[in-house]
């Protein structure tokens, strides 16, 4: 378990920078007079490099164990985050959280693969893994507020600190990150496929909500900037309680049943959330995290087990290009809600849990049909 506390632990220095994107689009919004469709281009830019190169990078470490990347990412991620307040231009603001986004990328497949050989085949332990990260995300709100709140865009060069205490430790603990054999079996890239599509799905809900539920929340019950900073906090904070109830629970029930109840559970708290008024909202943000986080660390490990001879792969789609993917339909919920409203635009977010269910209908636990298989063939040997 030390090794998966290291790699938590890096994990949530790198992922602050996923989440303080989507936190400095309300300042960007106040300082820099954003509209709704320019700030959502901000998410986009954080994520479409990302995810173009993120299964990449995952393909490298399918190869060769590459401990110096973690590092080199964190303090790229670092960097670009900090270098995005300190112009005015929105094209050189573009380009910085895309910098930032292609060091999260470069980061998760190495420390994906680490983890799965640090957890032993345990979906507990990844889920520690992957607490980290949710950490990181509900961390950066509350370090946005207290760097950028307190000091304008022009501080945000004190938000590099987090990817410099994480390239320390990466730095120290090379040992963390051996390689990695690849599994026996065969990829079943259909599956894969399929459980990608219910990734992306769960990637625009989680991506767009990044993005407006802090605006949405401050908009529906007047609380000013304080109410907003507290329902994005809350978004990223339960994924602490989700991810690891996901572990447990699918220890003890199986991953395919959890991630299925979890997308159920995603559809009616995002329909809460948008249609039921009043303060019961931030009830519904932290039901719908649960739903988004629950079944986090088991879409990993359910991909790296479809693809067992492209761990490496299988980690950076997962982790990587079908959540980044989300970032995707940012400008488009943003230009709908230039032109009508914000609650319009967050509506379609209720159905894709929905239509992310529908894709994990039939989908049979990785390996099953290999050991059916198998027993088939023991069977008919012995008659």
């Amino acid at each position: 378990m030390t090794a998966i506390r290291h790699l938590s632990l890096g994990h949530a220095c790198v992922d602050v920078y996923q989440g303080a994107v989507a936190a400095l689009v309300p300042y960007f919004v106040a300082e820099r007079a954003y509209t709704y469709a320019a700030a959502s281009g901000v998410v986009l830019a954080a994520s479409l490099l990302s995810s173009v190169v993120q299964p990449l990078f995952g393909a490298l470490t399918d190869r060769w164990a590459m401990p110096w990347l973690l590092p080199l990412s964190a303090l790229t991620a670092g960097a670009g985050a900090a270098l995005s307040g300190v112009t005015d231009s929105y094209a050189l603001t573009l380009a910085a959280v895309a910098v930032s986004g292609v060091g999260v990328a470069a980061y998760h497949p190495e420390a994906a693969r680490a983890a799965r050989a640090a957890a032993g085949g345990s979906h507990a332990a990844m889920g520690w893994f992957a607490l980290g990260g949710n950490l990181g995300f509900a961390a950066a709100p509350l370090l946005v507020m207290a760097v950028v709140g307190l000091g304008g865009l022009g501080a945000a060069p004190l938000l590099i600190v987090p990817a410099l205490a994480a390239a320390v430790r990466a730095a120290g603990r090379r040992s963390v990150s051996g390689p990695v054999s690849a599994g026996a079996g065969r990829d079943d890239w259909r599956s894969f496929l399929r459980l990608s599509g219910a990734i992306v799905c769960r990637s625009v809900v989680f991506v767009g909500l990044s993005a407006f539920v802090s605006l949405y929340v401050r908009e529906r019950t007047g609380g000013g900037e304080m109410a907003g900073t507290v329902a994005l906090c809350v978004l990223y904070a339960g994924g602490a309680v989700g991810t690891v109830a996901g572990g447990r629970l699918a220890d003890r029930y199986g991953r395919l049943a959890v991630v299925r109840w979890s997308y159920v559970l995603t559809v009616l708290a995002v329909a809460g959330l948008v249609l039921v008024p009043g303060p019961l909202v931030h009830a519904f943000v932290a039901l719908t995290s649960a739903g988004l986080y629950v079944p986090f660390s088991l879409h990993v490990t359910l991909g790296q087990d479809c693809l067992p001879r492209r761990v490496g792969t299988a980690s950076g789609v997962t982790l990587g290009l079908t959540v980044s993917v989300g970032g995707l339909a940012a400008p488009a919920l943003g230009a709908l809600a230039d032109a009508t409203s914000l609650r319009t635009a967050l509506l379609p977010l209720v159905a894709l849990p929905a239509v992310g269910r529908l894709l994990l209908c039939g989908l049979r636990e990785p390996g099953a049909e290999d050991q059916t298989v198998a027993a088939g063939s023991v069977s008919s040997s012995t008659e």
